[in-house]
This record gives C-alpha cells, structure tokens and sequence, in this order.
C-alpha cells in the first residue's frame, strides 16, 4: 500500500506545526512540507510547478498572513493581498493537478461584527464585518468560497473549517503583537521571575472569550478532511463548505486570567483597569455541526495552559526581560 502524500501548506506556523505532529503520528503517511524559501506561496508559477512535481493527495491549507489589530490596520494592503495570492495559488493549483481532497483553514472574523451569540455558520455574510480587520475577513470568505465553486463546478472535496481563538505551542510571545493568552502567559511569567506584586490587565475582565488548543484544532481538521463525504454534505448544506471549530464553551477574561495565574504560578495581584476598552463583549462558536459529525473538543483551558507554559519556558523562542 502506498503512502499519501500529504501536503501541510503553513507547517512551521502553530496550527500547521500541529497538523505535522498529529499525522506524522500514522506511519501510512508522508508530510510533504516546503519554508518560505523553498517555495513562496504567492509566486503562482512556484506554486503550480510544486504542485506538478510532488503528486499530492490531501493538501491542508494552513498558510496565511496573519496579525494583530496593530498589523491588520497597519498594512490592509498586504493581508488582503498576501492572504487571496496564497489561496488562489493552492487551491487551483490542487484542483489542476489532481488533487481531491483539500482542507481550508480560516478564522471566526470572517462572521458579521455584531453577529448573534453563539455564531452560526448560517451568519456568513449577513451583515457588516468589523472594520479593523475587514481585509484578511474579507480574504478569508474568498477561501471558503474559492472551495464551495471549485467543488460545485469541477466535482473536488474542498473544504473549510473556521476554529475559534487558538493557542499553543508555537504561538507568537511577542510583548506587542500577540493575541490574549501568549500576552497574558508573558506578562505573568515575567512579572513572576521579576518578584512584581501585581499583574494589570485591561478592561474589566467581563468581556467573554472562547479558546481551543492548537492540538484540538489539529484533531478536528483531521476528523473534517477524513469524514465521508455525505456525511460532511448532509452536515453543511445548504452552505455547502464550512464547518465552526471551537469548545463550545467560553469563560470571563477574568477567569482567565486567574487560571493563567495559577498555571504559572505567579503569587501577586490581579489588577483590572477599567479605563482601558474591553473590546466585544462575547464571541463564541456554535459548534453544534461538527459535534454533529462527531467530534468534541478534549483538551481542557487549564490543561492547555498548562501545556502551552511548559512549551513555552522550554522553547527556543526570545524571551527578554
């Protein structure tokens, strides 16, 4: 029996990083993989002559440009454009050379700014995107259409799936642009080694979050891309392509950061100031269709945090205090 060829587009980032960890794990794979140097996913010509040589079987789409509210405000231009060129290189690539079977990765932002709580698949494009990041949105929605056309025109098993707030190893610690929990785990760790008596965080800790684990995600994409395909159908239509990852279940920015306390160990205060915003007050998945398809996540908030911190006093990332 020959190997699949499975090609993880994105494999150094967090989630493709997870994805390699996951399926490297089945002995009747083979991880096809290229850096940034090797192949640039934006070149199309690079990318069609990738394609043609390397006979792929599944293609996990991981690869994006991604950012901060800083770097989406600061550079629309190159999120919108970056993020179409490397969908648009891959996914026709794949379907010109053979491939069947693709699995897109994209983000909750793709939902309307004001969007009823839990978010629904169904909420696609019903209403206005929030401004700060409506480019790498808009990007993201051209993915999952991009499959829903490919697999309506030409017959292929191109799919999406949409996770929720992620977190992990190989997360980005970066004191400026990273997202709440690499943020929060820093600062209590440096505050920690630092002897401070007291961690600040903005807002009032009411605002409400959901968070999976980049190995749950990685779990999850596998289940989606290797379900039947009437199974996946009859889960998705009439919307035809994508599929919410997440918990399901969502905690207080004030409970998170009183289990971040814990898991690092750090002794001082918590300080909540008020003056600064608190942002939207809830964003949660309804991931009632995937349960549906079978799965669930497994990896608890205090566990993976846990997991995360070990990852992260023990990695190679630059750590400055």
């Amino acid at each position: 029996m020959s190997k699949q060829r499975i090609y993880i587009a994105g494999h150094r980032g967090m989630v493709g990083s997870a994805l390699v960890r996951l399926l490297e794990k089945d002995p009747n794979n083979e991880i096809i993989t290229r850096t940034h140097a090797e192949l640039d996913l934006i070149n199309q010509q690079a990318v069609n002559t990738f394609f043609a040589e390397n006979k792929i079987d599944q293609v996990y789409l991981a690869a994006a440009k991604v950012g901060g509210i800083h770097a989406n405000n600061t550079y629309p231009a190159e999120f919108i454009y970056e993020n179409l060129m490397i969908e648009n290189n891959i996914i026709h690539a794949a379907y010109s050379n053979g491939v069947k079977k693709l699995l897109f990765l994209g983000s909750s932002c793709i939902y309307p700014r004001n969007v009823e709580q839990p978010m629904k698949e169904e909420a696609l494009l019903t209403a206005t995107l929030e401004p700060t990041n409506e480019p790498y949105a808009i990007a993201k929605i051209a993915g999952i259409k991009l499959c829903e056309s490919y697999n309506r025109q030409y017959g292929v098993d191109y799919r999406s799936v949409m996770p929720t707030n992620l977190y992990g190893p190989n997360d980005n610690f970066h004191p400026e642009n990273s997202h709440v929990i690499p943020a929060m785990m820093r600062r209590f760790h440096e505050a920690k080694i630092n002897g401070d008596k007291e961690v600040v965080v903005w807002g009032t800790g009411k605002p409400m979050r959901e968070f999976l684990h980049v190995d749950d995600m990685a779990a999850a994409s596998v289940h989606v891309m290797n379900l039947p395909l009437e199974t996946y159908q009859a889960n998705t239509q009439p919307m035809l392509s994508h599929v919410n990852v997440g918990t399901g279940v969502d905690c207080t920015i004030r409970e998170l950061a009183e289990t971040m306390k814990e898991v690092v160990g750090f002794e001082g205060e918590l300080v909540f100031d008020e003056t600064k915003p608190d942002g939207t007050p809830r964003k949660l998945m309804d991931v009632s269709r995937l349960n549906e398809m079978g799965w669930i996540a497994s990896v608890s908030l205090v566990e993976g945090l846990s997991d995360t911190y070990t990852w992260y006093l023990t990695s190679k990332c630059e750590i400055r205090y």
